[in-house]
């Protein structure tokens, strides 16, 4: 009975030591009270314009975003652009190739959890001296064994390190999703920035066109003494000053060309052949807003920064577990022989069992500091978890109000735009006619030059936008049903 009790006894103990852990058991951060991106109500529809781009959009409480959202744009060149990119872009396979780093190391750590058994054959020559009794001839002695060795993970060290390396893979794989989130929304961006930049080009040709037309029609007045030569050179100079703003556009056309030959993981001398411009996307009219509550689960930066926390706590746990006994059991069993072939008969088996327990006496204060640096790190960390949790609220404020002003200066730009060109035909006439002096026609083009430019840039602004927005509700990863790991195309 005494012998089924303590049986009892230490089934029980086994099981009490296996239930705890050394440190503080890890909580998932609660969601921000908070019931909106901005302090004032936020319109759910945007102004709209009779120009391109102009639609107004309209925000859906509670949509979901799909996994391509970038389809919304209504772009075959783009789709396929960002297929390409997905497949070749070196930053996702770094990413992906951290993932599996990330699990590899979490699969070795939980093999800890099992005794190590390990085999070893030591075949020997050696010679005892005479005074041992044994004589002076050398002889061979032959040993094979098994040893099994486990360390008892008492305190729960080995699962607090299994818990980190698990905390460590979530954030790889999240970190992955950020990539994929910011290498298709960068895609997007860069072709509405061509789009943009072609819109400015074809706006300031336009303008050096009416130019032109305006020169010749003052060198013909010159020729008939109607206007001064001062007034030709002034509209000259006019004309060679917004000849010379079309370079810079087109240099930065260029390099927007590079970088989104870059983007699809190509060298620069292998550009793309797709072109994009602000007449081949379509601008989505209906946009998603995510809860307030759903934006931290959303957001593959703040869900990194929650495994990164999590990770911390779990350090601090095995820090703690590395001040306590460590319980460790070992045994070995097999045979030795003079001829290797007597190995495994009868007399020559032997055995041994040990058990160790060992706890740290002095270590100089070294584990006791470990253990309150962990501590530091893991407030960092949560003070890191906070600061990208309000980062990523200001990322969709910053989007919301962006895309409200931009329908407004949309509308504003659109209606200038108008006005100035019915100002420079009437100024044309004017002068034409004798009515009006060169120099209003010269502040005429002026004021049409630099509205048609703004107009074209407030186009661009809307898409641009756009397409931020979905980048800061998180991109819809999670409708992709594939990790970026697996599957990146989709």
């Amino acid at each position: 009975m005494n012998a089924i009790k303590l049986k009892l006894q230490m089934s029980a103990l086994a099981v009490l030591l296996s239930g705890c852990a050394a440190g503080p058991d890890f909580k998932q951060p609660d969601a921000p009270q908070v019931q909106g991106y901005t302090k004032e109500p936020l319109q759910q529809n945007t102004s709209s314009a009779a120009t391109l781009g102009g639609d107004a959009q309209q925000f859906v409480e509670g949509m979901d975003i799909p996994a391509q959202w970038w389809t919304l744009f209504n772009s075959p060149s783009l789709n396929a652009v960002i297929e390409e990119a997905l497949k070749a872009s070196p930053d996702l396979q770094s990413a992906q190739a951290a993932l599996r780093a990330a699990q590899e190391q979490l699969s070795a750590q939980q093999g800890a959890f099992l005794p190590s058994v390990s085999a070893s054959l030591a075949p020997t020559r050696q010679k005892q001296p005479i005074s041992a009794g044994q004589g002076a001839s050398p002889f061979n002695l032959h040993t094979a064994q098994v040893s099994v060795s486990y360390t008892l993970d008492a305190f729960g060290g080995n699962r607090r390190q299994v818990e980190g390396l698990q905390a460590q893979a979530e954030q790889q794989k999240f970190l992955l999703e950020a990539a994929y989130l910011t290498l298709t929304s960068n895609v997007v961006e860069a072709a509405v920035q061509e789009a943009g930049l072609r819109a400015q080009i074809a706006a300031t040709q336009e303008v050096l066109k009416v130019q032109e037309q305006l020169l010749a029609l003052l060198q013909r007045q010159y020729a008939l003494g109607d206007v001064a030569q001062a007034d030709v050179l002034t509209q000259q100079a006019a004309l060679a000053q917004t000849r010379a703003s079309l370079p810079p556009l087109q240099k930065s056309l260029a390099q927007q060309r590079d970088r989104l030959t870059a983007l699809a993981g190509r060298f620069p001398s292998q550009e793309l052949e797709q072109k994009f411009d602000l007449a081949s996307l379509s601008l989505p009219q209906k946009l998603p807003l995510s809860l307030p509550s759903s934006l931290v689960r959303q957001r593959p930066d703040v869900r990194s920064a929650e495994a990164q926390l999590h990770a911390a706590s779990a350090a601090v746990g095995v820090a703690a577990a590395n001040m306590l006994p460590q319980i460790t059991l070992s045994a070995n069993i097999g045979s030795a022989a003079a001829e290797m072939g007597n190995l495994f008969t009868s007399g020559t088996g032997l055995w041994g069992l040990v058990g160790g327990l060992t706890q740290p006496l002095f270590a100089g204060g070294a584990l006791l500091h470990r253990k309150r640096a962990s501590e530091a790190l893991l407030e960092q960390a949560a003070a890191q978890y906070k600061s990208t949790v309000i980062l990523a609220f200001q990322d969709v404020a910053d989007s919301l109000r962006a895309l409200q002003y931009d329908a407004d200066a949309l509308q504003a730009q659109d209606v200038a735009e108008r006005a100035a060109a019915r100002s420079l035909e009437i100024s044309r006439r004017s002068v034409q006619l004798g009515a009006a002096s060169p120099q209003t026609l010269l502040a005429a083009q002026q004021a049409y030059q630099q509205a048609v430019i703004n107009l074209a840039q407030a186009q661009a602004a809307r898409f641009a936008d756009t397409a931020a927005l979905f980048q800061a509700l998180g991109g819809g990863w999670w409708n992709r049903g594939e990790l970026a790991l697996n599957n990146p195309a989709k």
